[in-house]
């Protein structure tokens, strides 16, 4: 694929997970992604196929994203409470870094049709998996308190998922304070030590 086109098509998946952030996929049409993108409808088919061949990548490629970063935190030399940071690290700086693609990740998902569904859905249930493994590695070792794991790993994602919905760049949060704050709030909890 010759560097324009890549570029005009990362520029369409990027464009499309707006829409579909701001309006749903459902309420998306292929005409909103040309007018957004300044092509015509019939161009865009040059580019991309479908709006769901687009929702695909968009949901896989992230799905992908967070099954390297595992694998990456897997094989670090670090107690399992470390590879746990970095994990969360990750999900704040891809909730930072590009809201877009992981709204559709978190949200649009439901509308990918078979065998796309399944694979996702198999993906996804891999990457809890192994989180929910390192946790319970965690707090055998003692590195963390001893909670429900399905109830620890749900509140952890639960807490990152609306970060891409409040943060907004160049406001009053850098990224940098957020992910820190983030951090701290996940690693060592909201009250004082002894309080």
């Amino acid at each position: 694929m010759q560097e324009t086109e890549k570029n005009k098509k990362q520029l369409i998946l990027e464009s499309a997970a707006r829409l579909f952030r701001d309006k749903g996929y459902a309420a998306t049409s292929m005409r909103d992604l040309a007018q957004e993108v300044h092509l015509k409808a019939s161009s865009l088919y040059n580019h991309i196929a479908s709006k769901e061949d687009i929702l695909r990548e968009i949901c896989l490629g992230t799905a992908e994203k967070f099954l390297l970063a595992m694998d990456e935190a897997e094989k670090l030399p670090i107690p399992p409470a470390g590879k746990i940071e970095h994990l969360l690290r990750f999900h704040v700086k891809i909730a930072l870094q590009d809201p877009t693609s992981v709204t559709s990740f978190n949200d649009e998902w439901r509308h990918l049709r078979e065998p796309f569904l399944n694979g996702f859905m198999t993906m996804r249930q891999d990457y809890e998996r192994r989180f929910l493994l390192l946790l319970k590695q965690g707090m055998d070792t003692g590195e963390l308190a001893h909670i429900e794991p399905r109830v620890a790993l749900y509140t952890l994602f639960s807490a990152m998922r609306w970060l891409y919905d409040w943060f907004r760049p160049g406001k009053s949060l850098s990224a940098e304070t957020v992910e820190t704050a983030v951090m701290h709030l996940l690693m060592n909890g909201l009250f004082k030590k002894g309080s």
